[in-house]
């Protein structure tokens, strides 16, 4: 039998090179609710595949960061998430990429994951709207785009709290995503 914890369902990210990190990082400790702030930022590509995919998606994320170059980005916009603020990635490449990978669990997607997806790293979440409003007027008088390149892929055991890694993949190949 599986234990509840080895049912923990699996997260996928896209890998922000380090000095991006490090900003939406220092973004998110300052306005980010510190009671809900257990993780660093991140893009979620697939939100729950399922735990029994473990291999499987280890296998595929391994195969895909060695066939790819680092897939290049925009930070493009400040993004309205209700009760919270993010930043927009225009990114037309990973989000192929993120096809490709939905292709491949076709079937086994939650509808969250067989949605559109909208590439953003969250800086702040679960506050309320006049607070939201607030950060996003004050984000957008100072925002630029910025141009990087997602550096891997990472695939994560989702555990009610604070994500355990189950792998990190630097891209390295020749392929353009």
């Amino acid at each position: 039998m599986i234990s509840t914890e080895d049912r923990a369902p699996l997260i996928v990210t896209a890998t922000l090179p380090g000095d991006l990190q490090a900003w939406a990082d220092r973004l998110r400790k300052a306005h980010f609710p510190p009671e809900r702030n257990y993780l660093t930022a991140h893009v979620t590509l697939f939100h729950a595949l399922p735990f029994n995919v473990l291999g499987e998606a280890k296998a595929l994320l391994a195969r895909l960061a060695g066939e790819h170059s680092p897939v290049s980005a925009r930070i493009d916009t400040v993004m309205d998430l209700g009760s919270g603020t993010a930043f927009s990635i225009h990114c037309p490449a990973m989000l192929d990429l993120r096809a490709e990978v939905a292709e491949h669990f076709h079937g086994m997607l939650t509808a969250q994951d067989r949605g559109k997806p909208r590439l953003h790293v969250t800086v702040q979440n679960k506050v309320r709207r006049a607070e939201s409003i607030a950060l996003q007027q004050r984000l957008a008088a100072e925002f630029y785009p910025r141009e990087f390149a997602f550096a891997g892929l990472a695939l994560h055991h989702y555990r009610g709290g604070p994500w355990e890694d189950a792998g990190r993949w630097a891209f390295r190949g020749k392929r353009k995503a």
